[in-house]
């Protein structure tokens, strides 16, 4: 629910104030920090802990950490992991049974309690992407319970975006760096001659009463003109974008296309941009048992449509050959997934791009098949399903 409440300044004691807030209400603060040579998510006990002063340097296939002179916390591009590592873990254990000596089996499902999440940080593009898991993941005839449990006691603290990366392409996917409803708190950085601070929105009651807990101060104009022009700044200085097609009628059309030959040439398979990809949502389950036989346990693990066996039929895998695994993908991304979930698969956040070890670059290889179709431009997206299944 929506929050009407004036807007609000908080300054980098405050932002510390509103971190050791929520850490003194028994919340899991996940945020943005420094680690192994990224700026990667973790949980924080403190906004000391944030990524001060340091920025990414981005493109296909590379990825650096660079200083910046600023002493910003949220100036840097979307790193290697998203939110769905801990609201669709990449495994848990579903459920174990055991048998007794007298042969009896007993089965005990795997339901702990969640963490009380709180996600510091959360980009424009993570939200949607939140959003659109909710769609596929809890919101669908059969739910995924987990999911649901971490989801519903998460809250949602947004950074808008100010500096795009070189791989970011979310206005062309129908984003921006300004953040969609869905967000108890809504932050836009500021650093200029007045200081450091950060413009706070309120987006739920949570929120408002979580700011209330807080040392803050009404926004002035200058910050709010500051923050609006900043963000509406880096919309125009994203790095990549998506050709201005219906791309759910230009990947239907292009199942034939020579273009799938080339990027196979190049393609490893690895399934890297399935993993780093924040909507991708395919799971599989595995059993593991001890040396006994008397103690087993049943998995769910992340899968990838790049895996071989992922569309293994008796008798062999559907899709065979590296072309037609990374149709799938894409294809599923841009088109299939209208059909399905009524929105697109694809937020723009350019991680795909970033983390491919070959990189290979999706919006590089759907401006190739629009070339190769003679697809014309247009500036409408195609309409959204109003219902579709919810498998993949």
């Amino acid at each position: 629910m929506t929050v009407t409440a004036a807007p609000a300044v908080l300054d980098r004691d405050g932002l510390g104030a509103l971190v050791a807030a929520l850490v003194a209400r028994g919340r899991t603060v996940v945020g943005p920090t420094v680690r192994d040579g990224a700026i990667v998510l973790a949980e924080l006990t403190s906004a000391d802990a944030l990524p001060y002063g340091w920025g990414v340097e981005l493109e296909a296939g590379h990825y650096r950490l660079v200083r910046r002179a600023d002493g910003a916390a949220f100036a840097n591009s979307a790193g290697p992991q998203s939110w769905k590592a801990f609201l669709h873990p990449a495994r848990q254990r579903l459920w174990s049974a055991d048998r007794t000596p007298e042969g009896d089996v007993s089965f005990t499902a795997d339901e702990p309690e969640p963490p009380s999440y709180a996600f510091l940080g959360v980009r424009p593009c993570d939200l949607r992407a939140i959003a659109i898991q909710d769609r596929v993941l809890a919101g669908g005839r059969y739910a995924d319970t987990g999911y649901a449990a971490r989801r519903s006691g998460a809250l949602l603290i947004t950074a808008e975006c100010t500096e795009p990366g070189a791989t970011c392409f979310c206005v062309s996917t129908g984003g921006g760096p300004a953040a969609d409803p869905g967000y108890d708190l809504a932050l836009t950085e500021v650093i200029d001659e007045q200081g450091h601070r950060f413009l706070v929105r309120v987006g739920s009651e949570e929120g408002a009463r979580l700011l209330a807990e807080v040392p803050h101060r009404a926004a002035d104009p200058p910050t709010e003109t500051a923050a609006r022009d900043s963000v509406e700044a880096a919309r125009d200085r994203m790095g990549r974008a998506l050709p201005e097609v219906d791309l759910r009628a230009l990947l239907g059309a292009s199942l034939d296309a020579e273009r799938w030959n080339d990027v196979a040439a190049r393609c490893l398979t690895c399934g890297n941009c399935t993993m780093v990809c924040p909507t991708c949502f395919c799971t599989t389950t595995e059993e593991v048992t001890d040396l006994t036989g008397d103690h087993t346990e049943r998995w769910q693990r992340w899968d990838s449509c790049y895996d071989l066996d992922f569309s293994y039929l008796h008798g062999g895998p559907v899709r065979s050959s590296g072309r037609s695994r990374y149709r799938q993908w894409l294809t599923h991304k841009l088109g299939t997934w209208h059909d399905q979930f009524g929105t697109t698969g694809c937020v723009g956040c350019g991680r795909c791009i970033v983390w491919c070890p070959v990189g290979i670059d999706i919006t590089e290889e759907v401006a190739a098949l629009k070339a190769e179709t003679g697809t014309p431009e247009t500036e409408t997206e195609a309409p959204e399903a109003e219902t579709g299944t919810e498998t993949d």
